[in-house]
């Protein structure tokens, strides 16, 4: 729907801003729009390109040689020319405002400027956020609804497992007896697998069990995460870090003990249930490098790896054809 959009657009002599939330999405993206209007007509703008990718990029909006501008957020300030349509992919997420400074909203700048140029403004998610479907149902927006899967495919077989009761059963670990069934079925078959567990790290938080002392940030006064790779404690907020503690400063026991767990030490567990499979991580923590995102991602897909292991950014959009189990792990 967003191609066809984009090309009646383009043949009114317009341009184009398609958003994506996330910048993993991106080359994704790219790729499926290079395949259908060709690379020069396509301009990628986000954080992680350098200054001077970013002056290419700009450059190229800016002379109007770009029609199909396509990023995050922040491509919402891109110098379009003869700007015809916005589209904003899964818009209920969270990554769509800016919490540094300066402070703004992606949504609200696209709502400013489809009105500005009479445009129309085209909001896409399988879950809408509550205001914006509530002005929907009150017809102050056009809904639009979507009541058959593409190509007429089926919705997945979704089944519910209460870790509660696994630990009831004697099983300690993250992965319950059930998925542990399933993964092994996906292993023997040469199938993939998608661990998504919204939590990077180790451990959530490490407290002392005589005094109840719990280890946290001195700016933001939050649960510091313990990160194994490092052997440090880390502010997921304001990035302040520490070494481990052995000794807790208010009552100076030893008996400290880590709680709750992250991505890696869920994909520490798999490896031991599964020794020799092959694990992929994708969080904040393994996509500091340059194109780390895209790398990490043709990786799963070419180098047929058993199991990607990652946060949010694992779940948003990707096109993976052999992967077969998706688990995600929540919490009521």
């Amino acid at each position: 729907m967003y191609l066809q959009l984009i090309e009646k657009v383009l043949n009114n002599g317009q341009s184009s801003i398609m958003l994506v939330p996330e910048i993993s999405l991106t080359p994704q993206t790219v790729d499926r729009f290079i395949s259908r209007f060709g690379e020069d007509k396509i301009a990628v703008l986000h954080s992680k390109l350098s200054i001077g990718e970013r002056y290419d990029q700009w450059n190229k909006i800016k002379n109007g040689d770009a029609k199909i501008i396509i990023g995050a957020r922040s491509a919402i300030f891109a110098p379009v020319q003869e700007l015809g349509l916005i589209i904003i992919d899964e818009e209920h997420d969270d990554s769509y405002k800016s919490e540094m400074s300066p402070r703004y909203s992606a949504e609200e700048v696209a709502q400013y400027l489809a009105k500005e140029n009479n445009i129309p403004l085209i909001y896409g998610s399988a879950t809408p956020s509550i205001n914006l479907y509530y002005k929907a149902t009150r017809g102050e927006i056009t809904l639009l609804e979507l009541t058959k899967r593409a190509n007429e495919s089926e919705l997945p077989e979704v089944e519910i497992v209460d870790l509660k009761q696994e630990l009831i059963n004697g099983n300690k670990s993250m992965i319950s007896d059930r998925l542990r069934k399933l993964m092994q079925e996906n292993l023997n078959n040469k199938k993939q697998t998608i661990l998504f567990l919204n939590r990077r790290g180790f451990s959530t938080f490490i407290m002392c069990r005589d005094c109840g002392y719990t280890a946290k940030c001195k700016n933001c006064n939050i649960s510091l995460t313990y990160h194994s790779n490092t052997k440090k404690l880390k502010c997921h907020y304001c990035g302040y870090e520490t070494q481990v503690i052995t000794e807790c400063p208010e009552c100076k026991s030893k008996n400290i003990r880590y709680f709750g767990a992250g991505t890696q030490k869920l994909e520490e567990q798999v490896k031991l249930m599964f020794p020799g499979v092959q694990t992929i991580r994708m969080d904040v923590d393994t996509v500091t490098k340059k194109n780390s995102h895209e790398d990490i991602l043709n990786k799963f897909r070419n180098d047929n790896i058993d199991i990607l292991i990652g946060t949010q950014m694992v779940v948003k959009g990707h096109h993976f054809p052999n992967v077969t189990l998706v688990r995600s792990y929540c919490s009521r």
